[in-house]
């Protein structure tokens, strides 16, 4: 009796010993895979994935880490430069620190500042103007770059570290020159830890006038917005910043939205129109009342309106009731008190119709950017991350495109989070939402929020060869591995992750 219970009681250890072994292996193996070696090259991370088009020579971690080796032919992306002769028109250097950053109305906050300041100074350019920006790392430890956001510039000028660039160390400095070719409304930040430098003040705005400066003739209005900690700002200031301006005068209002989530904007007192989003134009955009613009984490919109001819003032709010806000009228005139703002406007329907320049129905290329969440490892890690196509980081897509292709993508969301998606270095059309087709205004967009349970058809015109980030602009969920990247095929990068330089994305 004895011997039978001791063999069943080893039985069940060996047993228990069997299925502990079981699990831990597969465990294991998992956990092993996620490690992410110290440096390494964008080319090698992840899968390719090439939506119907022709096998290249992409096949991504297939060779490991280092990706694969160039072909006779390909092309640097240091080759992909703007141009490298002529005297700029547009000449800038801005000098970054990490300082105490005064606010233009009297805050300190600690963070980073460009030429002394956060937001950096205003750089201005008009279309086919040759602009060239020397950044210069004074005391950003760890380094840190420029990257134009909206503006699609050759590949070598994009800024991201470990993938366009070396992060500029502090006492170096790079050049980035380019043609100014999209009127519009822009911005720049550091694509180097940006999800701590961009929250910390390292930004700035750019705007591109058209070349026919008699297009906008009326009163123009800046309002970069950002939260610095706990203090939200529009251009530096808190609180409510008023701006003189005539009676029944014509204002455009350039929105930038510099945070990590939705913005909500809604002038009060006064009709408004949606004149451009992302730096491209509305066409026949309609009055709005009692609606507001909803403006994705990385964002931009512009607002055109006229002041009352009676002399009040129109109030542009930022966000909800306590939120920063612009008062735009004559000296004294009394505002409207903020509301709580309305539904957003739905920029599918908005404007009047009008042709792409190319034909989606025709496409070369067709991509699904699935983002969920799930259980597993990123680089050791347990946890509940952010998954793309089922996968998680650094097993992520490489999208592969050959110039010229005209490609579709279908962005949807079942994470339970909204995430902005930007696509760098190209402007995709939005065809529809959920199975409903765009009936208004061609919608061109480089950022666009996708709320969870939403589903986007978008499509582009792969005209700018390089190797692209396409990632969430909540820059935390970036660093999170929420980013993939858009190749051409023919290009590589001599940048690595990591390695001497340092070099952090995200």
């Amino acid at each position: 009796m004895s011997r039978s219970w001791n063999r069943r009681r080893s039985d069940r250890v060996v047993i228990g010993l069997l299925a502990a072994v079981a699990l831990l292996v597969p465990v294991g193996w998992l956990w092993a895979s996620s490690l992410v070696p110290d440096s390494y090259s964008v080319m090698g991370m992840g899968h390719a994935e090439l939506g119907g088009g022709p096998e290249g020579g992409h096949s991504a971690h297939a060779l490991g880490w280092d990706g694969p080796p160039p072909n006779p032919g390909d092309v640097a992306v240091t080759e992909l430069t703007g141009p490298r002769r002529g005297s700029p028109d547009v000449d800038v250097t801005l000098v970054a620190r990490r300082e105490t950053v005064t606010l233009t109305t009297g805050e300190t906050v600690e963070g980073f500042a460009l030429n002394g300041s956060s937001p950096g100074p205003l750089i201005r350019a008009r279309q086919g103007d040759l602009v060239q920006v020397t950044l210069v790392n004074e005391s950003v430890e760890g380094g840190t770059t420029l990257h134009w956001h909206g503006v699609d510039v050759p590949n070598a000028e994009d800024g991201v570290a470990g993938v366009t660039q070396d992060a500029v160390p502090p006492g170096g400095r790079h050049v980035y020159r380019f043609l100014a070719e999209d009127p519009g409304t822009y911005w720049y930040h550091s694509h180097q830890v940006s999800h701590e430098q961009v929250r910390g003040g390292l930004y700035g705005v750019l705007v591109v006038d058209p070349a026919d400066v008699s297009a906008h003739d009326e009163v123009e209005v800046v309002a970069p917005v950002h939260t610095y900690g706990s203090l939200p700002t529009v251009a530096g200031a808190t609180g409510e910043s008023r701006i003189d301006v005539e009676p029944g005068t014509p204002v455009r209002v350039r929105v930038v939205n510099t945070d990590d989530g939705p913005l909500r904007t809604q002038p009060v007192g006064s009709p408004y129109r949606v004149l451009a989003v992302d730096g491209r134009d509305l066409v026949d955009p309609g009055p709005v009342t009692d609606a507001s613009v909803q403006i994705p984490a990385g964002g931009r919109a512009d607002l055109g309106l006229v002041t009352p001819p009676d002399g009040s003032a129109v109030r542009v709010q930022l966000g909800g009731e306590a939120a920063p806000s612009l008062v735009l009228g004559p000296r004294g005139a009394t505002a409207p008190p903020a509301v709580t703002v309305g539904p957003p406007v739905d920029l599918l329907s908005y404007g009047a119709p009008a042709l792409l320049g190319f034909d989606p129905e025709a496409a070369d290329r067709s991509f699904e950017y699935s983002i969920g969440r799930r259980p597993g490892f990123v680089d050791g890690r347990p946890g509940l991350h952010w998954s793309i196509n089922g996968r998680l980081f650094p097993d992520v897509p490489m999208y592969v495109v050959d110039e010229g292709d005209v490609v579709r993508m279908t962005v949807e969301n079942h994470s339970g989070e909204l995430h902005p998606m930007h696509l760098h270095g190209h402007h995709a059309a939005v065809l529809a939402r959920n199975g409903v087709p765009a009936s208004g205004s061609p919608w061109w967009v480089d950022t666009l929020d996708v709320a969870s349970g939403d589903s986007y058809e978008i499509a582009f015109v792969a005209d700018n060869p390089g190797i692209w980030s396409d990632h969430c602009h909540k820059l935390p969920h970036a660093a999170e591995g929420l980013v993939a990247h858009l190749a051409y095929e023919g290009v590589h990068t001599p940048f690595r992750i990591g390695g001497a330089a340092g070099n952090e994305p995200e």
